[in-house]
């Protein structure tokens, strides 16, 4: 039974990672900031330290020096709110393990802890006789369907690979979680794992976040900045919805490819560094190239090993299984009881296509168990949205409709079913509303008037 030490000045945190690392048959001590973490580190080193990054008093970064200090092996995970801030990028060079970025899942938290704890041992072991080699472990991925099969052995066969992959599929399909299980199952394990949203960050300031600044490179480079890519050298860096980048920054990312060398912005000294690079994205990069937008040859360079995630309507066989490890983590998320779920509210679930894929599933479970008073979920405790659409595999494009015993809101259910039509043809065509107006059979007008008036945008998903 290993000891892990959680430090986190908010008392929710320390207790909501007590109970999942007990339940994982961990024995944890917690301690509400840095300096009382190193005060209990130094009358018993734990196995394992995960700590907040921001803290009063002595804060994630003075805590990760004072244990390598002392403690040179003993593994640290930091949680944070920002993978690309300062502080972060300065705890990776410090020797942090890992780190786990706010929101997080429980299976994220589950894998790093036990690959973390596995390098431990590793390293304690004294060898004895002739080594096997490692059998890679999918822990974070859940599901036993053939695609998800094929998905598995695919990665196994690729993680001792440095070659670059492309990771495809619809958005909420899990696409950074197949990035971060290739990177743990592969040589560089004990590197960090980067990764970054191209869309959630001004092109400006994301050639500086990859590559890094020198002092004066622009207004308000007050200070030498290190970049993703030299922090996660022999590592791994996931650049997440590749396709947003611009053609500049697309010209950069190209000859870093094809040399391993990058100038810092500002700067006049080539840089090299050993990365392994995994992009991904939820669009068609065909068309995208076909448009004018994305550059062919970056696309071969990147398109080494293509990786495909299977939409949740693809693999329906596992639903049920993810639908009973998300409700065991959001039950303990949330400190209830044991919580099932019964077999017509099963049925449901397993007739609706999920256009928002695993995190639709996840936000629905949540939401179901937070409003669910009794320990079992039925048809009532999910949306009328998953309880009143088909499948949609008709050929008639007919919703059926199921009037509940308590009768229904007609305009509003209209206007939900409506809604729900409209994301899943904006999903299907890649957020492009021309496409989505045409698979709808209405006109572009008449769709920009819709998507107006509910709300629905690709950053907001609309209501």
């Amino acid at each position: 039974m290993e000891k892990v030490l959680v430090v986190d000045d908010e008392q929710a945190m320390r207790e909501f990672l007590t109970v999942l690392l007990e339940k994982q048959g961990h024995r944890v001590i917690a301690a509400c900031d840095g300096e009382q973490a190193l005060k209990l580190i130094a009358q018993q080193p734990p196995d394992l330290v995960i700590s907040d990054l921001r803290m009063p008093k002595v804060d994630g970064i003075g805590l990760l020096a004072g244990i390598r200090d002392q403690h040179p092996h003993l593994p640290v995970i930091l949680i944070t709110a920002y993978a690309s801030s300062d502080s972060t990028i300065q705890a990776m060079r410090l020797g942090a393990d890992d780190y786990i970025t706010k929101p997080f899942r429980i299976d994220e938290i589950r894998l790093v802890v036990e690959k973390a704890l596995a390098r431990r041992h590793k390293k304690q072991k004294e060898p004895s006789g002739p080594s096997l080699p490692d059998v890679p472990k999918l822990e974070g991925i859940i599901g036993r369907s053939p695609k998800m099969i094929e998905l598995y052995k695919l990665i196994s066969k690729i993680a001792g690979l440095d070659s670059t992959v492309l990771i495809t599929g619809e958005s909420g399909t899990g696409k950074e979680l197949v990035a971060r299980t290739i990177h743990c199952t592969s040589p560089r394990v004990d590197r960090p794992f980067l990764a970054i949203n191209c869309a959630a960050i001004p092109d400006q300031l994301l050639e500086s976040e990859l590559f890094g600044h020198v002092k004066g490179a622009f207004t308000g480079a007050v200070s030498h900045k290190v970049g993703l890519f030299e922090v996660a050298h022999r590592g791994t860096v996931l650049l997440d919805e590749i396709a947003e980048m611009s053609p500049s920054l697309q010209v950069k990312l190209l000859r870093f490819l094809q040399w391993r060398t990058f100038r810092r912005v500002g700067g006049t000294e080539d840089l090299e560094v050993d990365v392994r690079l995994i992009a991904s994205t939820n669009k068609d990069l065909a068309k995208a190239i076909a448009d004018g937008a994305f550059r062919d040859d970056l696309y071969y360079r990147l398109n080494v090993i293509p990786i495909y995630v299977p939409p949740l309507r693809e693999r329906k066989e596992d639903i049920p299984l993810l639908a009973n490890s998300l409700l065991a983590q959001c039950s303990l998320r949330q400190q209830r009881g044991p919580v099932s779920i019964a077999q017509e509210a099963m049925d449901v679930l397993m007739r609706y296509r999920w256009p928002g894929n695993v995190r639709e599933l996840e936000n629905v479970i949540e939401r179901a168990v937070a409003l669910e008073t009794s320990d079992q979920l039925t048809p009532l405790s999910l949306p009328m949205q998953i309880r009143n659409l088909s499948d949609g595999d008709r050929p008639t494009g007919r919703v059926t409709i199921a009037l509940p015993p308590e009768g229904i809101e007609l305009d509003a259910t209209v206007s939900n079913v409506e809604k729900d039509l409209m994301r899943q043809a904006l999903e299907r065509s890649g957020w492009v509303q021309k496409r989505a107006a045409e698979l709808l059979k209405i006109s572009f007008r008449a769709f920009r008037h819709k998507a107006k008036k509910y709300g629905i945008t690709k950053a907001g998903r609309g209501g």
